[in-house]
């Protein structure tokens, strides 16, 4: 199994902190020591920088430098290997991206499904795990569902779909993004928690760190971390259901459901003009 973690915002934020205690999970406190990555989309969706590295991420020097100066972004999404399908080589390294209607895609996935995906030609593999595989196949349902990709509904919708089918194979905890929004579905583990104002101190579970929100922050500032794991010791961290799918936008759930239960509502509520940076 991988951990997964991921940010989304409401103004460019950098995830270093989150990050750093993630990467000790990377061979120090965990044992998903088979390499990592960290994509983050420029805060205008358009751009992504993404790195990544088949080796440990506890003790590798460009996580230690990311996690110092990680990319500030509206979306960031990285992982920690534990390899069970799939040599460990740097192709074989979460997070995948892909370009599909005219945006570029990023996925990253935590679990093992079972059984060959079956795939097109459009949308192939460049490694050889189960979750490169299942993001070509998404890719591959979007496009013949006709989805339009500026219509963060319908891609839920669709997501959520494709979501159930695969957890039919096997464990299915994933992020997937656009750079405009996150979408993050569960089987059986993963966790968030939104920190807005008023801001406090967070502890990492992994290292003695704290860092004070609230002299990083505006009172505008709205964030959500998502976590395998919970990261941090003093702050109330919300599970998944298992079955359950969220989109995220501006650090805020836009769109709710759960395998054979019927879709969430979620009320619309004015949005905060944000901050130009967070440090």
């Amino acid at each position: 199994m991988c951990e997964l973690l991921a940010l989304n915002a409401n103004t460019p934020t950098d995830m270093g902190f989150s990050f750093r205690g993630l990467s000790r999970r990377g061979g120090a406190t965990g044992e998903h020591a088979d390499g990592w990555g960290l994509a983050s989309f420029t805060p205008g969706g358009h751009g992504l920088t993404l790195l990544r590295e088949e080796a440990p991420a506890a003790f590798s020097v460009l996580a230690d430098q990311l996690a110092e100066r990680s990319p500030k972004a509206l979306v960031s999404i990285a992982h920690i290997r534990k390899a069970t399908r799939g040599v460990v080589a740097l192709e074989n390294c979460h997070p995948f991206s892909r370009c599909w209607g005219g945006q570029t895609w990023v996925f990253a996935h935590n679990g093992d499904l079972q059984g060959a995906i079956p795939l097109g030609d459009h949308h192939r593999p460049f490694g050889s795990t189960d979750s490169e595989t299942a993001f070509c196949w998404i890719l591959e349902q979007l496009e013949q569902a006709g989805v339009n990709p500026q219509n963060p509904g319908a891609l839920f919708d669709q997501l959520h779909h494709c979501a159930a089918q695969l957890a039919e194979r096997g464990t299915f905890n994933a992020l997937i993004s656009n750079g405009q929004w996150l979408f993050a579905t569960a089987t059986s583990k993963l966790h968030w928690l939104t920190r807005r104002a008023p801001f406090c101190k967070a502890t990492l579970a992994d290292l003695p760190l704290q860092v004070d929100f609230s002299a990083l922050t505006t009172a505008n500032d709205v964030v959500t971390i998502l976590s395998t794991e919970p990261l941090t010791t003093d702050e109330h961290w919300q599970p998944f259901q298992a079955g359950e799918s969220l989109l995220f936008c501006g650090g805020q759930v836009i769109h709710r459901s759960r395998h054979g239960v019927r879709p969430v509502p979620i009320p619309a509520r004015s949005q905060p003009a944000p901050a130009h940076e967070v440090p």
